[in-house]
């Protein structure tokens, strides 16, 4: 089956084509059908089977471009928010389609402003419902979708779901997306589908086991030092490092070249001839790292690196098990390293389920232990190497001047400072910190459940008004926050999104 199969309309067609898609997914056979006849549907997928496509497709070719909201997403996190507001508006520019993203902690007014030029609107539920109860916002979409269903019932949000249904229209089309079906998420597709269709898809795709999966926890303005830090301290004979934008590939090009690295950078604005050329220098040795964007690294087939750095979190687990698919290749060995921030932590819990391997932890190596790592090496590299006649007549001759221990300790002095360590002495959180961490998320998503089954237990919103629960929507705007990257990075998401 192709894209082509499917009955959409030329424009979408025209961005499958443009985004390299060929062949559906199993989850878009199955689901894209099944919405574009207008049905309901709950559909079992995990995060990286191509589910964004799955709905996105089919309502942006239904709809009309008439200035109106005709789509709501609601996801549970704003990182997935941003995601799925720059597919959609990737597929969707072609046919005038707008998205606009919606999450705690950002403007309100600039929020709503962008809400009344959008066609789509993908939104967490804290900021959402906040939106609709204040009367700020009025929503009449035809299309609802519901995406990443189980983990918004982890996170708590169920009370906050059933209550934005409340203000939506009953004539319109729901479409349920959730990894896992528990109880409690089939009991809220009765209440809020309308004799929907079922979709399950089980996902096949696992990380290679020859690959050694890492993560190291950092804070924002450390990510460039502790790669460097990584670099000096893993030593690969070959890397790709992956970044989300074409802007960062540029950036990290500069600052790594700068600290004497043999780089370049690969991303879409590139030419075919300058790509072709960039990837010969790789494969036989011109240059030893690689920093591309995931798009431009689809087809690079290198066989001999060992490390894979992804310098921000990839977005979903597909393109995580892409980009770390690059190294143990061909029967050998690979590293795969992840520096995330400690809001970022939820994310690498969601990739080691979805791709079923654990992400071990690990602390950013001191100065002081690259130093000794470096000497080790440095120690073994001379013990194996074998003397040559030019190394005699050399140290002959420096020995009209200086004694044998003195030319010694000058040849070493000169290896060792071609191996200077920079930055700080210390990068990133120590592991007991990452653990308290870890510790406190596991709690919050226990309280979390406990609530939830603690409100199903007096009946939920309606037992006592859905005012009360407005008046404590800034717990739904802290949790929001707590997912927020950097202010830079929300203004560039807001720039895409429209």
């Amino acid at each position: 089956m192709k894209f082509t199969d499917f009955n959409l309309k030329p424009t979408i067609q025209q961005a499958i084509a443009e985004a390299g898609f060929n062949e559906p997914s199993p989850v878009q056979k199955e689901a894209i059908p099944l919405i574009l006849e207008g049905h309901d549907i709950i559909a079992q997928a995990q995060t990286g089977t191509g589910k964004t496509a799955a709905f996105g497709l089919p309502i942006l070719s239904m709809m009309k471009a008439d200035g109106t909201v005709e789509g709501l997403v609601i996801v549970p996190t704003r990182e997935l928010a941003m995601q799925v507001s720059d597919e959609l508006y990737r597929f969707g520019k072609a046919s005038g389609l707008k998205t606009a993203t919606v999450y705690g902690g950002a403007s309100y007014s600039q929020q709503i402003e962008r809400i009344r030029q959008a066609s789509v609107v993908v939104a967490t539920p804290g900021r959402l419902q906040d939106l609709m109860m204040s009367g700020k916002i009025k929503l009449n979409p035809q299309f609802v979708v519901l995406d990443e269903a189980d983990e918004m019932l982890d996170m708590g949000f169920l009370d906050e779901i059933k209550n934005i249904f409340t203000f939506l229209p009953k004539n319109r089309q729901t479409l349920m997306f959730s990894a896992t079906m528990p109880p409690m998420i089939r009991k809220l597709a009765e209440e809020i589908l309308n004799h929907p269709k079922t979709v399950t898809v089980t996902k096949q795709e696992r990380t290679n086991s020859d690959i050694t999966q890492h993560y190291y926890v950092v804070e924002e303005s450390e990510r460039d030092d502790a790669l460097v830090r990584l670099i000096d301290f893993k030593n690969p004979t070959k890397c790709i490092i992956f970044c989300r934008m074409k802007k960062e590939v540029d950036r990290l090009v500069s600052h790594l070249t700068s600290q004497g690295f043999k780089v370049s950078g690969l991303h879409g604005d590139m030419e075919q001839k300058q790509r072709e050329v960039t990837i010969r220098a790789f494969k036989q040795g011109g240059i030893d790292i690689f920093v591309a964007t995931d798009v431009a690294a689809r087809g690079l087939d290198v066989n001999d690196v060992t490390h894979v750095f992804n310098y921000h979190i990839p977005f979903d687990s597909e393109s995580y098990v892409h980009r770390i698919g690059r190294t143990g290749r061909a029967g050998k060995t690979g590293e795969a390293i992840t520096l995330v921030t400690p809001v970022e932590l939820r994310a690498i819990k969601r990739i080691e389920k979805d791709v079923g391997a654990k992400l071990v932890t690990q602390v950013i190596p001191t100065r002081q232990e690259v130093r000794d790592s470096k000497d080790n090496e440095l120690l073994l590299q001379v013990a194996n190497t074998q003397v040559t006649p030019q190394a005699i007549t050399l140290v002959k001759t420096l020995q009209h001047d200086l004694d044998i221990v003195t030319i010694a300790h000058l040849l070493a002095s000169m290896v060792q400072e071609s191996s200077n360590i920079k930055g700080k002495e210390n990068i990133g959180l120590r592991l007991e910190e990452i653990e308290m961490l870890l510790e406190r998320m596991a709690n919050q998503r226990g309280d979390s459940r406990n609530r939830g089954r603690q409100r199903n237990d007096r009946g939920g919103r309606n037992d006592r008004g859905g005012g009360n629960r407005h008046d404590r929507g800034g717990r739904n705007d802290r949790n929001d926050r707590s997912r927020q990257g950097p202010k830079n990075k929300h203004q560039q998401s807001q720039k895409k999104s429209n």
